[in-house]
């Protein structure tokens, strides 16, 4: 291993650019739908001794000294990137006329500024560069603050962050309810890059036995989270899950809008299977009304019809809103809650809009370019806070689409909900690792608030997860149908849960004093 870590160190121009391109890329064979672990054991090995040989002249200033290192985080983001995030343009190929020409900059223009927060992760982390363990503990100090950046600036976009490559099934995703994935981004890069002290000397036995350690804890603790502490009972509630595939392009089809609505109705009027219970809640996908229901009345009329009295539909929608006399209305992407008698009873609009998708950025200075790519007039505009959707006395805490990647979004008005709710339309990125991607990522949330996640989707993957991550009851990916489930309950939360938002940055204090001491040590030693 000391001979292939000197030859990787030591590679230069083309092939060193090649090499730490392919590391990222490898990596994104530990993420959905592959899950394979492994992968990224690779990629941060290479990584370290990529870093290992990024040097420059002695006499450089600080930031010409630090350009190695970063080129080599930035290629090694760009490969992750492209590799995890290639499907985005499939979106824009729904209406390739309108949108074929931004499909570059979604899959090479993305990456390209979302591997800077790498780039700035290994630059970082080679201030505090040294020859043994250290070095391992400096760069998961710096992927720990290069993913919460990601995650926060700019709107933040931390899809796919590094520690859901360490968590792919239940048994390994239990640790994110003691340390969320902010801790475990920083704990994954550490146990990932540990194998790159078997081309070193220094640090080797330790490096590498604390890297077992903290494995072996994850992988312990899930096992005593999953098989030996007590399931919550069930909260007697049936949710009925309605997934009924319909293609995007039929979506934006005018003429298809009855069609579509009728659909809908038809899936949730169906008999359970035999022996089931009647669902009491009934949840379709993001936007799933195909209109302005509050200009349609006769749409909540149909809804009545299907509805028994007892029974309420939460279904995603366009709302629409007034902003006063002469100005032009305001649309939200929005669930409702519609009760048996058609009675809109609740509503929640999405906060956490989708940048270029949702809402234009500058959009005075991109509409006198004549680029307007949001879906309504004007974009949407995003709610303050997230309340809680009542329905038949169980609180729902409502996050739209990819709200359900931020751990952020959800706040304390969770505490006295039922469960999370998350709707979605993953239709527009078609049968790609786009969906299982935030399928998992949404999984996660259930496990980090010790709560059930109710996830309807227009198409993949819809489900019903318990408070531990396990899919109860769900439908795959082009599988129209619906799905009957009785709701799981919530963990009870201890103690522990009001110091958890310190786990982050004691761990990122605790791997930056390790790192410190290190490099104090290694200069010491080339003095």
């Amino acid at each position: 291993m000391e001979r292939l870590a000197g030859t990787v160190m030591l590679l230069s121009g083309k092939r060193r650019a090649l090499v730490a391109f392919l590391a990222g890329l490898i990596g994104v064979l530990a993420l959905p739908p592959f899950g394979f672990l492994a992968a990224l054991f690779v990629s941060f090995t290479l990584l370290v001794w990529l870093l290992d040989g990024a040097t420059a002249a002695p006499e450089a200033g600080f930031l010409r000294r630090l350009a190695p290192a970063f080129r080599i985080g930035w290629l090694f983001g760009f490969g992750y990137f492209v590799g995890g995030l290639w499907w985005l343009g499939n979106a824009l190929l729904v209406e390739a006329d309108a949108f074929a020409w931004a499909v570059p900059l979604a899959v090479l223009g993305l990456p390209a500024f979302l591997a800077f927060y790498y780039g700035f992760a290994t630059a970082l982390a080679r201030l505090f560069w040294s020859d043994g363990m250290g070095r391992i503990a400096a760069l998961a100090f710096a992927f720990g603050v290069g993913e919460w950046l990601r995650g926060t600036l700019f709107t933040g976009f931390p899809w796919n962050a590094v520690g859901y490559g360490m968590m792919p099934v239940p048994l390994l995703m239990q640790s994110a309810g003691l340390v969320g994935i902010a801790g475990m981004n920083v704990l994954a890069v550490f146990v990932f890059a540990a194998p790159a002290l078997l081309g070193t000397r220094r640090g080797r036995v330790a490096g590498l036995g604390l890297a077992v350690i903290l494995f072996a804890a994850h992988l312990g603790y899930g096992a005593y989270a999953l098989h030996v502490l007590p399931l919550p009972e069930n909260q007697a509630t049936v949710i009925r899950l309605v997934q009924p595939v319909i293609d995007q392009a039929m979506k934006l089809d005018d003429s298809a809008r009855a069609d579509i609505f009728e659909k809908h109705l038809a899936l949730s009027a169906a008999k359970p299977a035999e022996g089931g219970k009647r669902p009491d809640i009934i949840v379709w996908p993001e936007t799933s009304i195909p209109f302005i229901l509050t200009d349609n009345p006769d749409a909540l009329v149909r809804i009545a019809e299907v509805l028994e009295d007892d029974q309420v539909l939460i279904a995603g929608a366009v709302r629409t809103e007034s902003a006063g006399s002469g100005k032009a209305p305001r649309y939200y992407n929005s669930i409702y809650a519609i009760d048996g008698k058609g009675q809109i009873i609740g509503a929640a609009d999405k906060v956490h809009l989708v940048p270029f998708g949702e809402y234009m950025p500058f959009a005075e200075v991109f509409e006198s370019l004549g680029v307007s790519p949001v879906a309504m007039p004007g974009g949407f505009s995003p709610a303050r806070e997230h309340p809680l959707l009542n329905a038949l006395g169980k609180g729902l805490y409502p996050l739209i689409c990819y709200e359900a990647i931020f751990p952020s979004e959800i706040g304390p008005a969770s505490d006295a909900a039922a469960a999370l709710l998350n709707v979605t339309n993953d239709a527009w990125f078609g049968d790609t690792p786009g969906p299982y991607q935030h399928f998992q990522q949404a999984r996660l949330r259930a496990v980090e608030r010790g709560m059930p996640l109710i996830r309807a989707a227009n198409n993949g993957i819809s489900a019903v997860v318990d408070a531990r991550g396990e899919v109860i009851s769900g439908l795959s990916y082009d599988v129209t149908g619906f799905v009957d489930a009785t709701l799981p309950g919530k963990i009870a939360q201890g103690r522990w849960t009001k110091w958890r938002d310190w786990v982050f940055p004691a761990l990122l204090g605790l791997f930056f004093l390790v790192a410190s001491i290190s490099r104090i040590g290694f200069r010491n030693r080339l003095n």
